[in-house]
């Protein structure tokens, strides 16, 4: 089967989450990517560590289908390493802060002397304007500094999520702006540089805050689970656990209020619609939890679903893994890797195709244990590869 990106090479300098998903999911639709490893082994390797030695959660999730090159680019030799290296690669995936790829020679003007049609696919935590270039920063930074942590939790307890939804949203669009930039090449013959930030990744994701309290000034105050623009729209407990319910227009809230034998609540002028639900949202989160709490989980969830009503269950990662359904929708690819009793759920890209799906087909790779395959491809002897590893290149 052809595979949309096959013929692709990037070197993936990216670290942690939001570079190295970004160049996995190039991998997954059949790009070759080099992930550049320090010597040793790099620091976003160990984080949330699962195996003996040290490999980390998400390490394993975003790093499947590469091969692993170990380099000290600090060293001339391993800069010279990465010139041969760009001689047959197309894209280049980093993220870091702008003064720190400039230093590493990793800029685009820089690639570009070596590689003129190179394309530098470069995420940084708030992107290059001479204000914020230098700053650093992850996940929780982005999500706190564009409101939507504000308006999480309680008003006197900020609560951001605990997994890192503006890493991987900045993965996603980094990957669309990179495939972006293959395609014009094709007409123009030309690279250029993809840039993303965490923060402007972040201020998406809360745009409609932001363009409410612009455009009406109202200062919103966090009201934990539930929605403060319909309602009920909200996390409840049931007999067993926990499920969560979202009421979300005329239709829904009619629907809803004749399953908890309300009717009356249709004409209430409280809740005559999304703005003034989300306003006495509390009223009707107290309902909606007297409802479900003589009910079992599966008991509320099939009511609710036959009145189609949106709902789930709230979920541990050990229930979410069990679930029936989820497992099978293909949602996990279980991989071995060394160190670990058992395979591990490596979790499927996000979208598809049809006639050319992405597939994962290889785990991710120990450190450097590509090294010699890659420097042989790109030219290097035996004898050459020996004298780098006798000088700790690589």
């Amino acid at each position: 089967m052809s595979r949309v990106l096959e013929g692709i090479r990037v070197l993936d300098f990216g670290r942690y989450i939001a570079g190295p998903f970004c160049a996995a999911l190039l991998a997954d639709f059949g790009a070759d990517v080099i992930r550049i490893d320090r010597v040793g082994g790099s620091e976003d390797r160990f984080v949330m560590p699962v195996t003996e030695s040290g490999e980390g959660a998400f390490f394993l999730q975003v790093n499947r289908n590469k091969r692993s090159l170990t380099l000290d680019i600090d060293r001339p030799e391993g800069r010279e390493v990465v010139r041969r290296l760009l001689g047959s690669a197309d894209v280049v995936v980093a993220n870091m802060p702008p003064r720190t790829l400039a230093n590493l020679g990793l800029d685009y003007e820089s690639l570009c002397e070596v590689k003129a049609d190179i394309i530098l696919t470069a995420s940084s935590a708030f992107g290059n304007h001479q204000d914020a270039s230098h700053r650093v920063g992850f996940d929780g930074v982005g999500q706190a500094m564009s409101g939507a942590v504000h308006m999480s939790g309680l008003p006197q307890s900020p609560m951001k999520a605990m997994v890192p939804t503006v890493d991987f949203s900045t993965a996603l669009s980094c990957a669309l702006g990179t495939v972006m930039a293959l395609y014009e090449r094709q007409r123009s013959g030309r690279g250029q540089c993809v840039q993303a930030s965490l923060l402007q990744t972040a201020l998406n994701l809360a745009s409609g805050a932001l363009i409410e309290e612009a455009a009406l000034g109202i200062n919103r105050q966090p009201t934990g689970n539930r929605s403060p623009i319909a309602g009920p729209s909200d996390i409840f407990r049931v007999a067993d656990g926990w499920i969560i319910v979202q009421v979300i227009g005329q239709s829904l809230f009619r629907r809803w209020a004749r399953l908890i034998d309300r009717p009356g609540l249709i004409d209430d002028p409280r809740f005559l619609d999304d703005r003034r639900r989300g306003e006495n949202g509390e009223a009707l989160s107290a309902m909606m939890a007297a409802w479900c709490e003589s009910r079992s989980r599966d008991e509320a969830l099939r009511a609710l679903e036959e009145a189609k009503i949106p709902a789930g269950p709230v979920y541990s990662p050990r229930e979410a893994l069990e679930d029936a359904t989820i497992r099978a929708s293909g949602a996990f690819r279980w991989m071995a890797y060394p160190g670990l009793a058992g395979e591990v759920p490596i979790v499927a890209p996000p979208a598809t195709l049809s006639r050319t799906p992405p597939d994962i087909v290889r785990r991710s790779p120990q450190v450097g244990e590509h090294t010699d395959e890659i420097l042989a491809e790109a030219g290097y002897g035996s004898a050459e590869i020996a004298a780098l590893r006798g000088l700790g290149v690589v």
